[in-house]
This record gives structure tokens, sequence and C-alpha cells, in this order.
């Protein structure tokens, strides 16, 4: 196991299913041969070349983009991490070095980068909410709203920003929404039939309105989604709750509102624009003056 894979392991990754995503990252962008670098550089030529942030944020995705080099330069590239996931990193900050043939390390370049801004950007908005939050007892969480194929990087990138995951997939948790609140009858019968069919199964119900909460308050529901609920509702749901269930805020929040909901008292904010929404970290491939 080289170190990009066995950082991914230690970070709750599957390196085989990172393997695969970038296999196919890859071949998406070179069915063939990258025409423009076979026709202008020679392939025994060797460079070196450093991945220099372009502005300030939190890194994610260094191992990804390590084994997007490996796996498109082959055992004739050298890397060396100048950072690490998690850090923070300002203009002008080497994140990592790489050596080996220019054309090769000019193939990798940009699924290598998509890979690394993408992560970071995720990073660096999850890091803009826990700053946010900083002082409170509310943590920022993140949703489904994922890109298709990248949710387990997605989620990796948000614990990288200091933030906390919801549910993986619709298997490891229940999340009776408003749909499911109407086609069962009600909160509370909603609740049951997933307690009965899935005893052992943590849940969370969603709720509109401070009656369905004191209904699912008087059967002990665990956790509750107070869904686009207005600050005054909320702080009157913690009221309420008085420590009996763990309260999610969702819905329409911003970066702006983040202390102002968070002053409620909720134990945690659900930000689905981490994932859906985040700005890439513009993340450059220099190549080293002398490379030929």
């Amino acid at each position: 196991m080289n170190d990009a894979a066995a950082t991914l392991t230690a970070a709750g990754l599957d390196p085989a299913q990172v393997q695969r995503l970038v296999a196919a990252a890859v071949a998406e962008d070179l069915p063939g041969e990258d025409v423009t670098s076979a026709a202008t550089l020679d392939a025994s030529v060797l460079g070196e070349a450093d991945l220099v942030a372009r502005g300030d944020g939190v890194l994610a995705g260094l191992p990804v983009a390590e084994l997007v080099l490996r796996h498109v330069v082959g055992p004739g590239v050298e890397v060396t991490a100048r950072a690490a996931d998690g850090d923070r990193v300002s203009r002008g900050d080497v994140v990592m070095s790489v050596r080996g043939p220019v054309p090769a390390l000019l193939t990798a370049e940009r699924t290598a980068l998509n890979f690394l801004c993408h992560l970071s950007g995720v990073a660096t908005a999850t890091a803009r909410w826990v700053a946010a939050l900083d002082g409170t007892s509310a943590r920022v969480r993140d949703t489904r709203k994922t890109t298709p194929g990248m949710r387990a990087l997605e989620k990796y990138a948000v614990r990288c920003g200091g933030g906390v995951n919801h549910r993986m997939s619709l298997s490891d948790q229940a999340l009776v929404k408003d749909n499911h609140v109407l086609a069962a009858g009600g909160v509370v019968p909603a609740y049951h039939a997933v307690r009965a069919a899935y005893p052992d199964l943590p849940v969370q119900v969603e709720v509109t309105t401070l009656d369905q909460l004191r209904e699912l308050l008087e059967v002990g529901a665990p956790e509750i989604l107070l869904d686009n609920m207005s600050t005054e509702q909320m702080a009157e749901a913690v009221r309420l709750t008085a420590g009996r269930a763990r309260l999610e805020a969702s819905g329409g929040l911003s970066l702006e509102r983040a202390r102002e909901v968070a002053g409620t008292g909720v134990d945690l904010v659900a930000v689905g624009a981490l994932t859906h929404s985040a700005p890439v970290l513009d993340i450059a491939l220099d190549l080293r003056p002398g490379t030929a």
C-alpha cells in the first residue's frame, strides 16, 4: 500500500473505491492520448513541478491527487507532500511537489487538480461555518446533496474542514421527511413505523411546526429536524425540548445567520451548500524554471 492509499484508509475511505473513481476520471480525460503533449514535448524529459495554492483555504484531497499522478505517470513519478489534508494554507503556499516525465505530469495535471480544488473548496466552505459557529454548542453537518459518485470524498472533505457527517446513504439511518409523514398519517405514526421495522437503526424526524415537535417529544423521539423554522420558533423548540432530544436546524440557512441560529441552542446546523455549492479552492501546478 502506497502512502496515499494508507492515508485514505486512515481517513475511513476505501482506497480501491477511490482508485476506481480516479481511473474513471482519467479515462474521461484521456480516451486516447494527450495529443498536445505528445506533439510538443519529448517524453524522455524529466521535470519538477509544485502544486501551489492561489488562495487561502483548507486542504482536502491531496492523497487523491497523488493517486491520479501515480495512475497516469506510473512508477516514474516522485510525489512529496508539503502539507496535509485539514491544513490551512495561504496564497503562494506549496502543498505538493512532483517529479517525473513532463508530458505525463501535464497529462495528469487537470484531473489531479479537479479533485484537489473541489475537495479543498468543500473543506474551506465547511471551515467558514465552523468559524462562524465558534463559541456556540452547535456543529455544522452535511447532507446527501452530494455530487453523484463523490459522496464519500465530499463528506471526507467536510470532516477535513471541521464539520460532521450526516448519513452516508439511505440505509444507515432513517430520516422521516414531510412526504413520509404525509403518507404515514403523521409524525408519530411515521416514527413508530420506522422504529418497529428497524428497532436498532438511528432515526430522525423532520418537523415544520411546534405541535409536531411536542408530539414527537411525548413518544421519546431522540433526534428531530427543525425544517424552515424562524429563529423565534427554533428558540421555542429548544425550550420545549429541554435536552430530551437532539435538535438540528435545516432549510435556507446562510453563513450570515449562522450565529443567530446557533444562538437558539440547537445542536446541529444542516448545510447542503457545503457540498452542492462550494466554490473551488484555486490550486495550480507550476513547472519549476529550468524544465525543458
